[in-house]
């Protein structure tokens, strides 16, 4: 009888140790994510696994839907930055309405006036085709949040900036200036600033984005310069000439000119 009960007594502790044991165990245990799966799912009117996303976002998407096809001009011809050596009527355009619009803003600020629009051809980002064009047509051209700014430069610099542009061979969209060029093209002849030969010791404003003021597109001569903020999206230069123009121009002047 004695070993009986020495043999539960026994039992009873090697019970408590084990249980003990498995709870420190335990709780010394840490959990590790092994694999994580997932799949996309299109938010369409016509996903069936999304009834309830589609039905939330249809309001706000059929809203904008309607802004964005609003006709705010139209367009006798397509426009097409493709279509050009030195410049396009596209890129004409939009450095036309960029330098006229940050004219607009600097003479109020700054009470001086913007000689020169230079912008870069890889920024049109789409054409106007013949037809309406609609505030989509704004963003589809500009669908980046680039700003629109105003650098000042000396004629040393709109020299580089020449330099620049018969070494590139784009169409970079010009306004403001005209280049002659030699025959081959190698070399610049004259350079004239609204209309006026080229002064190496003045000042000049020139309207560009922040992209290449940074220096985007190796177009380091901006750096050169001190620059203003016209807190102005470039997109928004699109949407208001649009809302203001009722038929968009084909532009055919030259900006850049080989004899």
């Amino acid at each position: 009888m004695l070993k009986l009960k020495n043999y539960n007594a026994a039992a009873r502790q090697f019970v408590l140790i084990l249980t003990l044991f498995l709870a420190l165990s335990c709780s010394n245990q840490k959990a590790y994510v092994s694999k994580i799966e997932g799949k996309q799912i299109g938010v369409t009117n016509t996903n069936p696994e999304t009834p309830a996303i589609e039905e939330f976002i249809k309001p706000y998407r059929e809203n904008i839907d309607k802004d964005m096809n609003q006709v705010l001009a139209y367009a006798p011809e397509t426009l097409d930055k493709s279509k050009g050596e030195w410049q396009t009527s596209i890129g004409s355009l939009q450095a036309d309405i960029t330098l006229a619009a940050a004219n607009k803003i600097f003479q109020k600020r700054e009470n001086k006036s913007v000689d020169i629009c230079l912008l870069n051809h890889g920024g049109i980002r789409s054409m106007i085709s013949k037809g309406n064009v609609t505030t989509r047509t704004a963003f589809e051209l500009m669908p980046f949040e680039n700003e629109l700014v105003v650098v000042a430069l000396k004629g040393e610099q709109i020299v580089e900036m020449v330099n620049y542009l018969i070494a590139e061979k784009k169409p970079h969209p010009l306004s403001g200036m005209e280049i002659i060029l030699n025959k081959d093209a190698s070399a610049y002849k004259s350079i004239t600033v609204q209309g006026k030969p080229l002064d190496l010791n003045k000042t000049y404003y020139v309207a560009t984005n922040d992209y290449l003021y940074n220096g985007g597109d190796s177009m380091n001569f901006f750096k050169k310069g001190t620059v203003t903020s016209l807190d102005y999206k470039l997109r928004n230069v699109w949407v208001d000439y649009f809302k203001e123009t009722d038929t968009i121009p084909v532009l055919t002047n030259k900006r850049i000119i080989v004899e």
